[in-house]
């Protein structure tokens, strides 16, 4: 279990996350979503120990520290492979340092999505290199997966192929929190979603709750959000009247 109690980080005197508190059971896959800047990267990299931060942050109910960081892994749009290296050497590489590195799935992934293993990752397209930092984040072997905007840069039919993927190649235990703008691609695959909005969780539904209300989740975020359906027709009309 990851378990997030009362977490705070503040960038001076802006305040990024406020009180968080989120439990993340063993096999679940949640979605994260909220409107840029309301503190899912954030979120993330405090709990990867990556930004001071006050609360706690437990990994079955101890601290992370570098005996049990081994168990979460991150996919992040900013990149944290080596480019210079190739897929081969990421290979090698993550073999010695994680024991528990799912060599025949890194195998496939990379089938998958047709990478070559012997070529710089610098030389990748930004797609490729992102599929690459999914595939590294799936294989290290972890229990808790956190993806932060992955699929940047790919089509909707390797996202939409990727996503059934996913759903086969996950074993029971594995828990993954994935941050997305892409609510509707990823409705079918998670089975969780929290949702944050300057730096508090707002809402935190299961799919089976929504189903059983008759809901989806564009709906769901748009009612907890308090979206404004006629506010761009208030704009243009203003902007219209204005000239």
């Amino acid at each position: 279990m990851l378990e997030i109690k009362q977490l705070t980080k503040k960038y001076g005197t802006t305040t990024a996350l406020e009180g968080v508190d989120l439990q993340l059971d063993r096999g679940e896959i949640v979605g994260l979503f909220g409107e840029n800047g309301a503190g899912k990267t954030t979120l993330m990299k405090c709990v990867l120990g990556l930004l001071r931060h006050e609360g706690q942050v437990l990994l079955d109910g101890a601290p992370i520290t570098g005996k049990n960081i081994e168990k979460l892994s991150f996919a992040t749009c900013e990149h944290s492979y080596f480019p210079n290296l190739t897929a081969q050497g990421h290979r090698e590489f993550y073999r010695g340092q994680f024991p528990a590195f799912r060599e025949k799935r890194f195998e496939a992934l990379m089938e998958f999505f047709e990478l070559p293993l012997h070529k710089p990752i610098r030389s990748f397209s930004t797609g490729q290199r992102n599929q690459f930092e999914v595939i590294l984040a799936l294989s290290q072997g972890a229990d808790y997966i956190l993806m932060d905007e992955p699929f940047a840069g790919n089509d909707v039919f390797n996202r939409e192929d990727f996503y059934k993927v996913l759903l086969g190649v996950l074993e029971p235990t594995e828990t993954v929190l994935l941050s997305t703008h892409l609510l509707e691609e990823v409705e079918q695959f998670i089975g969780r979603a929290v949702l944050l909005h300057r730096g508090r969780i707002v809402g935190d539904v299961s799919m089976m709750e929504l189903e059983d209300q008759g809901r989806d989740l564009m709906s769901y975020v748009k009612d907890v959000f308090r979206y404004r359906a006629d506010r761009a027709a208030k704009a243009l009309e203003q902007l219209s009247g204005g000239e």
